[in-house]
């Protein structure tokens, strides 16, 4: 390929493909579409990411076409084992996975560790649906008529365009891929430019484990990948993980062919802390829930509704847990890294600027280590009583940006966290079963924790309610997301 004067510079950096097609990497001659790969802890390029053109998604999406005919035909009990052995090599190259994670994206060691086991899970999980026979058997169904023999069956969609984000690279990837190739799906992957060593690394595993050439295929890039394979008329599914502006984006493109689609957007998330709560672990909560990954989640609690009753002290505690939070690159002690990059920096400096110009009181922030003298890092902030139009209560803003709103009753509590576009999580902690109960219920979210912290499990859907997406992912749910339901009614023999 041609030669970037700017890469010159960069000589030990590395440069990954624009493409894995069946087995094999491509390359493209244009210098143009190439993209840095930055450690978010130093700024430092570590790598160069080349990017596919239109010709090498094509070539991906027919790969895929051409790879389903033998794939979906491959027994449930034979594409378990390669999933099994995909987890088993996950954990056997834990530590180098984790490395990787915590030098592109800045995590601390725990958060990087716990991705791997997230992923590794993740494929076990949808091995031991591959090993239940009834999960994949034609099932009869009752009809008015003695004569007719009814069936309905669960069989692969076909092709499947898995376009992944970059705040949990490879474990966004784990949620979509192992159920895709449980359900016997051939598959696209486009990675984050931003984090893509993590998913090349992961897509190496893939093909170590055995899975034949053709049915996983990667291609890199930006937003322009993104729509070239949306749009291609192959694709049949589309399972997206991003932003509500982009969802909207992939949501009009899969309309043309009415490809099916699965969603998984922002979040606006609420965690209600009653007067009967322990503060210990609420405060604890609040802390993980907004600023874990830097606040870099869909299902960061940011908007956190505290009772009167224990506000002060809430609010007394959480200001002493926020100063302790170390903030630094990549060490044991480290409780929260940077953001991903420059731009992402920029964008939620902005928004605290916006939200604090229109009003909005900031009640304490954190600091950052001595180690943060370069890279993405911003010291978590904590805003108090926000307007409820403040665009730091309604938008997403995807840092460690955390408000936190008083209340006085149940009923006012639910309506407050009820009161926003999306409807991914919530958090609710009490010690009273009767009110849990009611909160579980009445909480328009699509999944709710009480008195744990987020705990993900590939077992439970994920998903929510309105701008946080369609669809769900994980569980049974997140298998039949990758099949379509067909039946048949025939004379009996």
């Amino acid at each position: 390929m041609a030669t970037n004067p700017e890469r010159q510079i960069d000589g030990d950096a590395f440069v990954l493909p624009a493409a894995t097609i069946a087995g094999a990497t491509f390359s493209v001659a244009d210098s143009e579409v190439c993209s840095r790969i930055c450690n978010a802890s130093t700024g430092d390029t570590i790598g160069w990411q080349e990017h596919a053109n239109a010709e090498l998604v094509d070539r991906a999406v027919h790969a895929a076409h051409d790879a389903l005919i033998t794939w979906r035909h491959t027994t449930p009990a034979a594409r378990g084992r390669l999933l099994r052995k995909i987890a088993e090599l996950l954990e056997a190259d834990r530590a180098r996975l984790a490395a990787m994670q915590m030098q592109v994206s800045g995590k601390p060691p725990f958060e990087a560790d716990l991705d791997v086991s997230d992923a590794a899970a993740t494929f076990n999980y949808y091995a031991s649906l591959c090993e239940d026979a009834a999960v994949f058997a034609t099932e009869p169904v009752a009809v008015p008529d003695d004569t007719l023999l009814a069936e309905r069956v669960h069989e692969p969609v076909g092709v499947a365009a898995l376009i992944v984000p970059w705040n949990f690279p490879m474990v966004t990837t784990a949620w979509k891929l192992a159920p895709a190739l449980a359900a016997g799906c051939a598959v696209v992957i486009k990675p984050s430019e931003l984090t893509s060593p993590v998913e090349h690394m992961l897509a190496e595993i893939v093909s170590e484990a055995g899975v034949p050439d053709g049915v996983v295929n990667v291609v890199n890039g930006g937003g322009e990948v993104g729509t070239w394979l949306t749009a291609h008329p192959l694709v049949d599914k589309i399972s997206f993980t991003g932003s509500t502006a982009s969802g909207r984006k992939v949501m009009q493109a899969a309309a043309q062919d009415m490809k099916r689609i699965t969603l998984e957007l922002g979040g606006k998330s609420a965690l209600i802390v009653r007067e009967d709560a322990d503060v210990a672990q609420a405060v604890s909560l609040a802390v993980s829930g907004a600023f874990a990954n830097a606040g870099q989640m869909c299902s960061a609690t940011a908007r956190i509704l505290v009772h009167d009753d224990v506000y002060r002290r809430f609010m007394a505690a959480f200001e002493t847990a926020v100063r302790a939070l170390v903030v630094a690159p990549p060490a044991d002690q480290a409780a929260m890294g940077p953001l991903i990059s420059a731009a992402q920096h920029a964008r939620v400096a902005a928004l605290v600027g916006q939200g604090v110009e229109a009003g909005a009181q900031i009640a304490f922030a954190g600091k950052l280590d001595a180690a943060c003298h370069a890279g993405y890092f911003m010291a978590p902030v904590v805003i108090a009583e926000p307007a409820a139009d403040n665009v730091l209560w309604t938008d997403e803003i995807f840092g460690p940006v955390a408000c936190v709103k008083s209340f006085r009753s149940d009923d006012e509590a639910i309506a407050l966290a009820n009161d926003t576009r999306y409807g991914l999580v919530a958090t609710v902690v009490t010690n009273d079963a009767k009110a849990a109960r009611r909160y579980k219920a009445q909480l328009r979210a699509g999944l709710v924790w009480v008195n744990t912290p987020q705990l993900i499990f590939p077992q439970v859907c994920w998903g929510g309610f309105g701008l946080s997406g369609i669809g769900r992912e994980l569980g049974v749910a997140g298998l039949r997301s990758y099949q379509e339901l067909r039946h048949t009614v025939g004379l009996r023999a």
